[in-house]
């Protein structure tokens, strides 16, 4: 019999309408693929209120949408102090939103902060903020977090089963 462990991954990045909404998303939907649902709770949230209860960013949704990756039902929401608490892996999209978690984050709960792209095959640090430039840059942070997304479910799966 296999063990299963739950475990609970939050993506952050700085108003939680373009970038952590994707990762939500695009890891949401491989984790379902990985038929591990039940075993890894996936959330979303930004380090600002600016967008606190908007859906994502309207380019971000039909760009996930156009890969197969719905985004329909999230809400941008801010982190809370008991995201510390709750989830085992909070995961920062750059490292200004990372420097942002750090400095709120109980001492306790420091080692559950990570960069996205630590689980990336590609050269890159950060996923850009795609806000303020065009649709290119939408399929960027689309391309870096499907890479990125599936290193840290293959980290997962072997750490819950």
């Amino acid at each position: 019999m296999t063990k299963v462990t739950r475990t609970s991954v939050l993506f952050v990045c700085m108003g939680n309408i373009c970038r952590s909404p994707t990762a939500e998303g695009v890891f949401r939907h491989l984790v379902a693929e990985a038929d591990l649902a039940d075993a890894i709770r996936v959330d979303s949230a930004g380090t600002h209120a600016y967008h606190v209860g908007e859906p994502p960013d309207r380019r971000a949704s039909e760009a996930a949408l156009r890969r197969g990756f719905t985004m329909s039902d999230i809400r941008a929401r801010r982190v809370t102090d008991s995201d510390f608490e709750e989830f085992d892996f909070i995961i920062a999209m750059d490292r200004a939103n990372a420097a942002a978690l750090e400095e709120r984050a109980p001492e306790q709960h420091r080692s559950k902060l990570r960069l996205f792209l630590e689980f990336s095959q590609r050269n890159e640090a950060e996923v850009p903020d795609p806000y303020y430039g065009g649709t290119a840059g939408f399929e960027n942070v689309l391309d870096l977090v499907e890479d990125a997304s599936r290193g840290l479910l293959e980290m997962l799966s072997t750490q819950i089963r």
